[in-house]
């Protein structure tokens, strides 16, 4: 697609009331879709801001093919009162799947939410999330950290399936989850646990035993890297394990390729990018040497944090250090496909027909990580952009 085409496509266009803001750049002919003019100074590509957030911030996203949006606003890092789990609607989050279950109440937390983070669609269009169970300055309950299928047709709870020892561990982040429904006799849900601590870890749930197991435990593709650097807002921050200083963590992106029959992952606190063949994944018989020697490693793709892919098979990914989203080809090949000062910690990402959605939820700026200073500035946004479809058709799989 020329450049002329891309711009007339990706036009800002209201949605669902919100107010919407081309990219600054955008028609700076300086700023190529390739960002390889600009020598990476001025923002480049275009999205549209979907709707903007006072607070707290958004985490994840999704999409439903009917244009419904779901987003997740996790209570781990600074608790709140308000939804964990809503749909956006005119404008507005509305809890969901209903009030009782995603704004704080007495229930037992078996049956609410209590810090919902990654959300995903499956392949019947159910919403599936991941509550990691953890709020500020609270210890992870039993009950807290699950997993929930919602049918968004009815609003049903369809699968709860809550995990417990040895898998959860005390210091558990469970961040990201993808279900691939053609694996196993029911299907499989990967949540990736990136660990509050240093103890990170990929779940693998069988979703017609209901039961769930842990990998790469140990594995160096499931774990941050020691003396991890990066730049972000142009602070130098590093990785040095119980002392924050950054968002970091092991495993935490996780992407399933359109015929989920590869699973790609990504620690946080690394610009590494690894996958692995689903049906080893779910193979119980393989211990974890032989797991590991099915893991291969795909090279560098910037600092992530979210990871999908079109319809065309091609890995769109968060980069944090440059305020970026990028777009990984099937042949390695990386574009940067949006930058901006305004894509702030960029996090949950989804994939529709014809976008690509992203929230922002400038979690580097919490006080945590600057020495108890809040230097985050709502509002917090949902953007999209458009997919770019490929030259040769033929190349969607």
């Amino acid at each position: 697609m020329n450049r002329r085409l891309f711009l007339a496509a990706s036009a800002c266009v209201p949605v669902m009331g919100a107010r919407c803001v081309a990219a600054r750049g955008a028609d700076n002919p300086a700023a190529g879709l390739r960002g390889n003019t600009d020598r990476g100074t001025t923002p480049a590509g275009m999205f549209d801001v979907v709707a903007q957030f006072e607070g707290p911030g958004p985490s994840g996203v999704a999409v439903t093919d009917g244009g419904r949006i779901f987003v997740s606003f996790p209570r781990h890092a600074i608790d709140h009162a308000g939804a964990t789990l809503g749909e956006l609607r005119n404008g507005k989050i509305i809890p969901y799947p209903s009030p009782g279950m995603s704004l704080p109440s007495s229930r037992a937390p078996a049956e609410r939410f209590l810090s919902i983070h990654g959300i995903t669609l499956d392949g019947k269009g159910r919403l599936w999330v991941i509550d990691d169970g953890k709020r500020a300055g609270h210890p992870i309950p039993e009950g807290g950290a699950k997993v929930v299928c919602i049918d968004p047709e009815t609003g049903r709870i369809v699968h709860r399936i809550v995990l417990r020892a040895p898998v959860l561990l005390p210091d558990s982040h469970m961040n990201d989850l993808r279900v691939a429904l053609g694996a196993g006799a029911a299907g499989t849900v990967f949540v990736t646990d990136s660990s509050f601590g240093t103890r990170p870890g990929l779940v693998i749930i069988d979703l017609a035993r209901g039961s769930a197991r842990r990998v790469l435990t140990h594995h160096p593709s499931a774990q941050p890297v020691a003396g991890f650097a990066a730049f972000v807002e142009g602070v130098p921050r590093q990785y040095r394990p119980h002392h924050p200083g950054m968002v970091s963590g092991g495993i935490d992106g996780i992407a399933l390729t359109p015929a989920n029959d590869r699973l790609f992952f990504s620690p946080l606190t690394s610009r590494r990018l690894y996958s692995a063949p689903v049906a080893s994944l779910i193979d119980p018989a393989l211990d974890a040497q032989a797991l590991g020697e099915t893991i291969r490693d795909e090279g560098e793709k910037g600092v992530a944090d979210g990871l999908c892919f079109d319809r065309f098979g091609r890995l769109y990914t968060t980069d944090y250090e440059h305020d970026s989203i990028l777009r990984r080809d099937r042949d390695g090949t990386l574009t940067v496909m949006a930058r901006d000062p305004r894509i702030l910690s960029p996090d949950g990402i989804c994939a529709t027909q014809t976008h690509i959605y992203c929230t922002l939820g400038q979690w580097n700026r919490l006080p945590s990580f600057n020495d108890g200073h809040d230097l985050r500035k709502p509002p917090y946004l949902l953007i999209r952009l458009p997919i770019e479809a490929p030259q040769d058709v033929s190349a969607e799989p």
